[in-house]
């Protein structure tokens, strides 16, 4: 069971690798160590959606294209960008020194306001 479960985890967090390549200024992503990467075995080209890029550094600011913003500013993005793109993505930079209930505050933030699914970007 445990290795379906891990089978199943280490698809994701590679398919998230290909389909993110948008880096945000200031954060440290976490490193993949069995260094598949996004071209790793199996890969496939992802189509081209829209995706909205969210950063969140080590002091836990905000950023949006570099620049740091509110949390309810940038809940009216997100907004934006669903009304605007019903099938576009919205990816997750994380620092990886940030302790954990400051990632989930700001998504439980974004899935408050009306996107369901974000990607958590590793490196």
């Amino acid at each position: 069971m445990m290795d379906v479960l891990m089978s199943v985890l280490t698809f994701f967090i590679i398919l998230s690798m290909s389909l993110t390549g948008q880096g945000v200024f200031n954060v440290d992503l976490p490193n993949v160590k069995d260094g598949t990467g996004a071209g790793g075995l199996g890969a496939e080209d992802p189509e081209e959606i829209e995706r909205l890029v969210v950063g969140l550094d080590r002091d836990g600011v905000i950023f949006y294209e570099n620049a740091a913003i509110e949390e309810d500013e940038l809940i009216d993005r997100v907004q934006q960008f669903l009304e605007e793109n019903p099938e576009g993505a919205i990816t997750l930079n994380a620092d990886r020194t940030l302790d954990y209930s400051q990632v989930d505050r700001l998504l439980q933030a974004i899935q408050e306001s009306g996107e369901t699914e974000v990607s958590l970007v590793i490196e």
